[in-house]
């Protein structure tokens, strides 16, 4: 008799559920149980009112708040979900799993100090939660205490490599994900499919190179921010040159993605516009002589500062005019600044826009186009949801990226994604007025988020789903293709 597969024991479980339920329909931890299974058979929206049906009945109920805030996170509800979780500190303030759930997220929104501070009540509370002592690292990597970060490391905290679950009911492929203990990874969450594929992650700063590599068929360089994680790929390289499985993203081809490398080589790509981009210590921009030193290097005012490593438009401001600089560039982090030459790209509307295109396997993906009158255009932060025009704009692009951009455009992306080489990136642009790109950014580290279930943005839902079934098939060709060769 053939094994029962994964999902119908769900289904078999979930239907005893409901049979329990119908003989004592005020039973919490059964209506608990029942939105678990929801979840686990990934039917999304009767999980999430299941959770807060429970959470109706017993509004403190830890298990809920927990996995309700879990599943907004993973469909793209992250400030949602940020909310969840702080709730569940404030209801539960003795439990470990609460305080590390929201270190996390203060972590993935790039505030390590808050997340610190979380992760260090996880411990004292319980001293074993492997989640936080792993979290607590990434934070002091990230924070570049390299000293509390070895003390951590001597005690036994973080293990180099874990095995995440595998959800799928045939043989799973064997995958070997690489990642940095700071920040500047690639979001995989989406993109590797936990059915299809066991996944071993592993984080190259604690990595013992005399240790032997898991048995994987195919490796996913995930550490994607060239500026933060200079050292992480140069170990992942290392780490790589023992693997012989086909690699998504090889460091080599991350590395020069940074800012000004970028700004230089796509610079010279035909008909691509970049804006001019230097790196300078910060103490020398705080200087009087702050001005001449960037007049030298090409800029005027008004110019952007901004530190290295950060994304969303953190750490990132305008400076009109030379007397505003030393008070812009003393109020940003890290030693090193970049100073970039604005250009002025709006449209005759007077308007921003930004577009965004996801390059997998050498294909473009449109996935959104921003529009704003804010020289900082980002799609969470325009004028999109309360803008029909701003909306119907953003489905055409989507709809036809060729027609929306033109094929001039169209070809010069072409030209960067091949430049770039990247198995799976993104690029930010927008539509100069010659109908050339003018890229604002380019590397692997593009944040994929699927919409709010809002019925204003059913018209993004389809294309994000192709970028994440593009990438699932970029990984089984790689995987199939290297068995071909074998045999």
């Amino acid at each position: 008799m053939a094994p029962t597969s994964p999902k119908r024991s769900l289904e078999a479980k979930l239907k005893d559920v409901d049979a329990r339920l119908r003989r004592l329909p005020g039973n919490t931890e059964l209506a608990f149980e029942r939105a678990r299974l929801l979840d686990k058979l990934e039917r999304t929206d009767a999980a999430q009112k299941a959770y807060l049906a429970v959470l109706g009945r017993s509004p403190g109920h830890f298990g809920a708040i927990n996995d309700l805030a879990m599943l907004l996170y993973r469909t793209g509800s992250r400030g949602d979900a940020l909310k969840l979780y702080a709730e569940a500190v404030d209801r539960h303030p003795d439990n470990p799993v609460a305080h590390a759930n929201l270190a996390f997220m203060f972590l993935k929104a790039q505030e390590p100090a808050r997340a610190r501070d979380h992760y260090e009540i996880a411990l004292r509370l319980d001293p074993t939660n492997t989640e936080a002592q792993r979290g607590l690292m990434a934070v002091l990597t990230q924070l570049g205490e390299a000293t509390a970060v070895s003390e951590l490391r001597e005690a036994g905290a973080g293990p180099s490599m874990t095995v995440l679950p595998y959800r799928g009911s045939g043989r799973p492929i064997p995958l070997l994900l690489l990642v940095s203990a700071g920040s500047g990874n690639i979001s995989t969450e989406r993109l590797i499919d936990d059915r299809v594929f066991e996944t071993t992650k592993l984080v190259v700063e604690y990595y013992n190179r005399s240790q032997p590599l898991p048995h994987h068929q195919l490796a996913f360089n995930a550490i994607g921010d060239a500026e933060s994680c200079a050292a992480a790929l140069e170990a992942a390289g290392g780490i790589l040159a023992g693997s012989k499985a086909p690699l998504v993203n090889p460091p080599e081809r991350i590395e020069p993605t940074g800012r000004a490398a970028n700004a230089a080589r796509l610079g010279s790509v035909p008909d691509v516009v970049t804006a001019r981009t230097t790196l300078h210590p910060r103490a020398l921009l705080c200087a009087p002589g702050g001005p001449q030193i960037l007049e030298e290097h090409g800029h005027g005012f008004p110019l952007l500062l901004r530190s290295p490593g950060y994304h969303t438009g953190q750490h990132f401001v305008r400076v009109d005019n030379p007397g505003e600089l030393g008070t812009a560039a003393a109020a940003l982090p890290g030693d090193e600044l970049l100073a970039i030459a604005f250009l002025d790209t709006r449209n005759t509307d007077g308007l921003y826009r930004k577009y965004r295109a996801m390059l997998v396997g050498g294909e473009l993906y449109p996935v959104h186009m921003a529009i704003s009158p804010l020289w900082k255009v980002h799609y969470f932060s325009a004028d999109m949801a309360e803008n029909a025009a701003h909306r119907a704009e953003d489905e055409a692009f989507l709809a036809d990226m060729p027609a929306a951009i033109g094929a001039e455009a169209l070809r010069a992306l072409r030209s960067v994604s091949e430049t770039l080489g990247l198995d799976y990136g993104g690029v930010d642009f927008t539509i100069g007025a010659n109908g050339s790109v003018v890229v604002f950014e380019a590397n692997a580290t593009m944040v994929l988020v699927p919409p709010p279930r809002d019925p204003r943005w059913d018209y993004r839902r389809g294309p994000i789903e192709r970028v994440f079934d593009a990438v699932g098939a970029m990984l089984r060709n790689k995987v199939s293709q290297a068995s071909s060769r074998k045999h």
